[in-house]
């Protein structure tokens, strides 16, 4: 642990240098006779929670924030009290939430088709440690200059939330290029839609519409690893680019996509690049893996970088010992499965691997063809909780 603390420390310098957490609700629909529009107060939504959390802000995603909604038994995209407010930034423990209204109105020639218009975008702040409540704050242009609309609107709330933090405008801008109205309306119809395949409809159509628009490529990405097609999901997850924000929960993804359909060196990779800016448990753990299928001898040190930092993970212990085992380290790797067998008698695996430590019998290829590739993979990133961690540390010191 001691060990896991130091490396944490000397990782200061690419830690979010705010440590609050903040909840975005999606943005109430005020228009009238336009309920079709309550996806443009989901994208503003999103377009906030992605802005802030691009420049090191904690936020919360929208199933923790709907969740919360739904706890209190409030409806989703329904104007909400400010005492409803509060009460949400208490179930999510988050120390600002920002929510807001919009408003169209339809040009009168196109008020049957509702093609054209103009937008009202109305935001405030709650600060639940100040128990202050912000002025409002508007923007105004017409429905086809969303993408330029949200973008102002989250500056300005990275400004109100962390002045430091706030590049020139100019250069915030420039981070999300503006991405065709009906892609974004196809991306946020996919995030809402229940049914799988009206989900990756509207994905589909999203990245069809807008091709510099990658949001669609990750989800379509995880729907196809879901499915184990595994090729397929490489295919979109390799179109995130760097500055989208879900640029590192891709990579994550596409090192396991690759790592299922057997290139290991492009999983070791992928693991690699996250691991030199969040050094956790999880991605030691899988670039391991990839290195130990690879037959490379740094495998063992780095599934031992996992199991330092959360002893308690059998899945950790079991491929420390798993490889420790391979190497002929039997002493060493007994003990490790031991540490699984303590949490979980019932692993047969561990059990008889523990049985061929003890009796001094090693890993002889082909005839163990069955005790090969036992490798064991984490399949959940948890990059929030490293940032979460890594600023209560720099609080302590």
């Amino acid at each position: 642990m001691r060990l896991r603390i130091a490396a944490m420390m000397a990782l200061a310098a690419v830690s979010p240098a705010f440590a609050d957490t903040t909840a975005v609700l999606a943005f109430w629909n005020n228009s009238k006779d336009q309920p079709n529009l309550d996806w443009i107060g989901v994208s503003i939504a999103e377009t906030i929670r992605e802005s802030l959390g691009s420049r090191g802000l904690l936020v919360l995603d929208r199933d923790e924030t709907e969740d919360a909604v739904h706890r209190l038994g409030l409806r989703s995209r329904t104007p909400l009290s400010e005492a409803s407010v509060m009460k949400i930034g208490d179930v999510t423990d988050a120390e600002q939430v920002i929510f807001g209204t919009f408003e169209f109105a339809p040009e009168d020639n196109a008020r049957a088709a509702g093609l054209s218009g103009s937008l009202k975008i109305s935001a405030r702040v709650l600060d639940r440690r100040k128990m202050h409540l912000s002025p409002e704050f508007t923007e105004s242009g017409a429905l086809e200059d969303l993408a330029t609309l949200q973008a102002h609107l989250a500056w300005r709330a990275l400004a109100m939330l962390a002045p430091r933090l706030a590049p020139p405008e100019s250069e915030f801008r420039s981070v999300r290029a503006p991405i065709r109205l009906d892609a974004e309306e196809n991306y946020v119809r996919g995030l809402l839609a229940r049914d799988p395949a009206q989900k990756e409809r509207f994905f589909l159509q999203a990245a069809r519409l807008d091709p510099r628009f990658s949001h669609p490529c990750y989800q379509l990405g995880q729907i196809h690893y879901r499915r184990k097609e595994y090729k397929e999901a490489a295919d979109w997850l390799q179109k995130i680019p760097p500055e989208d924000p879900h640029y590192r929960e891709g990579q994550f993804l596409l090192g396991l996509a690759l790592y299922q359909s057997g290139d290991f060196s492009g999983a070791q990779k992928e693991f690699q690049m996250i691991a030199a800016v969040v050094p956790i448990g999880e991605i030691w753990n899988n670039l391991a893996a990839a290195e130990s299928r690879r037959n490379l001898p740094q495998a063992v040190d780095d599934f031992r970088k996992a199991a330092e930092g959360d002893p308690a993970d059998p899945l950790y212990q079991f491929n420390l010992g798993y490889a420790l085992w391979k190497k002929g380290d039997f002493a060493a790797a007994a003990e490790n499965f031991r540490r699984v067998l303590n949490h979980d008698p019932e692993d047969t695996m561990a059990t008889l691997l523990l049985g061929r430590c003890l009796k001094q019998q090693g890993y002889h290829a082909p005839a163990d063809e069955r005790l090969s590739a036992l490798e064991r993979l984490k399949t959940v990133y948890e990059e929030r909780a490293y940032w979460q961690l890594k600023s209560v540390l720099g609080k302590s010191q």
